[in-house]
């Protein structure tokens, strides 16, 4: 093998991905991840940690957006919809992606652990969106509540989304579950 190998995190990736649904998460090992993908478990461990970074590594530049959207956010924006803008600008990103994003939910849905370290994702999403909120000026528990919400609203609207047969947009989701939490906390 040459020592530059063209999109081996791609390439180390699809080839994850593949060996998870064929034989599932756990029945599947680093060598053979690197084997399918034509590279080396060296190379397999410069871009991952361990097999399951394969499914978790854009994390970061998700919170990123997440993070850098709510900071853009108009000073008048209410904390719930700094963090409504911030998720809608998810939606792009999981679009372009679709079959990649619905081969990955099936292995974590599949999967206990996976499903615990989504959770701790999830979690970690919403506490930067909350220190976000926090630098904005937000105080507790405001600041928290809303990055809270706003993480309720992501999960319920990318369960949608993946079940969606009419394959409407990640955004379209959001923006309609942003609404039913509007209208429960509209209800008395």
């Amino acid at each position: 093998m040459s020592r530059w190998e063209p999109n081996a995190r791609g390439r180390l990736e699809q080839a994850a991905l593949e060996l998870y649904i064929e034989r599932g998460f756990e029945q599947t090992t680093v060598a053979e991840i690197a084997k399918q993908a034509g590279l080396t478990e060296r190379t397999f461990f410069r871009h991952f940690a361990d097999k399951r970074e394969v499914l978790f590594w854009g994390a970061g530049a998700l919170r990123e957006l997440l993070v850098s959207t709510v900071a853009d956010a108009p000073e008048s924006a209410a904390p719930i919809d700094a963090i409504a803008a911030a998720l809608e600008a998810t939606g792009g990103l999981f679009q372009e992606r679709r079959e990649s994003v619905l081969r990955r939910q099936s292995i974590i849905a599949a999967n206990a652990e996976l499903r615990e370290r989504e959770l701790i994702k999830l979690a970690t999403l919403a506490s930067a969106m909350a220190e976000a909120l926090r630098r904005r000026g937000v105080t507790d528990p405001a600041a928290s509540l809303a990055a809270e919400a706003g993480i309720a609203v992501f999960r319920i609207a990318f369960e949608r989304w993946v079940t969606d047969t009419d394959q409407r947009d990640l955004s379209h989701h959001i923006r309609e579950s942003l609404v039913e939490l509007k209208t429960v906390l509209a209800d008395r």
